[in-house]
């Protein structure tokens, strides 16, 4: 997959207003990401993109903010989260746990807790940080289980879905709407995010192989 990150903003220049066609409202210049220090300055792989306004505003696109293409050929939003697949061998043996959302779009949605990773952050930094923040409870990150890749309408979901166990302290609802341990023959039972289904989907496979 290929990421940029938007280095500038304006708007095409098409000629005279009384002239000016109907169409794209404003030009993206895109910097090819190299997961490295960006040299916002390199021609190399410098892409530039038009877009029509109301989808800068319903994406929230701006200078320095990460974007991708879609199946589709669409221009996307790229956001990178972290998400934990928290399981207690010992008194919830062979479930994990799920929380469901309760703010936004998908209120009442079920989903594994995580969230964004911020600068300087490792993913397994950001997964600790997130559920101490969500769940009041600090855990313990094992092995990467799943990277999901998914389009939602208005952006690029990447998402590092990380095993981890509780380490300290009591799972505590501070955002989530609810929350359930799942054995695997209850998660049907919810309604599931759609990225965060394939990461059950995934678990459902992985089940059967063994």
């Amino acid at each position: 997959m290929n990421i940029f990150t938007i280095v500038q903003i304006t708007d095409p220049d098409y000629g005279c207003e009384e002239t000016r066609r109907p169409g794209p409202a404003a030009l993206l210049k895109l910097c090819p990401d190299t997961g490295a220090e960006a040299n916002v300055d390199a021609n190399a792989g410098v892409r530039y993109f038009e877009v029509p306004e109301r989808v800068i505003a319903e994406q929230g696109l701006a200078e320095g903010k990460k974007v991708t293409f879609g199946a589709d050929g669409a221009i996307r939003k790229y956001v990178r989260v972290v998400a934990a697949v928290i399981r207690d061998p010992k008194r919830h043996p062979g479930r994990i746990f799920a929380t469901a959302r309760g703010y936004g779009e998908y209120k009442g949605w079920w989903e594994f807790p995580g969230g964004k990773i911020e600068a300087g952050e490792t993913p397994e930094e950001a997964i600790v940080r997130e559920i101490r923040e969500e769940l009041a409870a600090t855990i313990r990150v094992s092995e990467l289980f799943l990277t999901v890749e998914y389009d939602y309408e208005r952006f690029h979901l990447s998402m590092d879905c990380f095993y981890a166990e509780v380490a300290a302290g009591k799972l505590t609802l501070r955002e989530a709407a609810e929350a359930r341990w799942l054995a695997p023959e209850e998660f049907g039972d919810v309604r599931w995010l759609p990225a965060d289904r394939e990461v059950v989907e995934r678990m459902m496979d992985a089940g059967k192989e063994g």
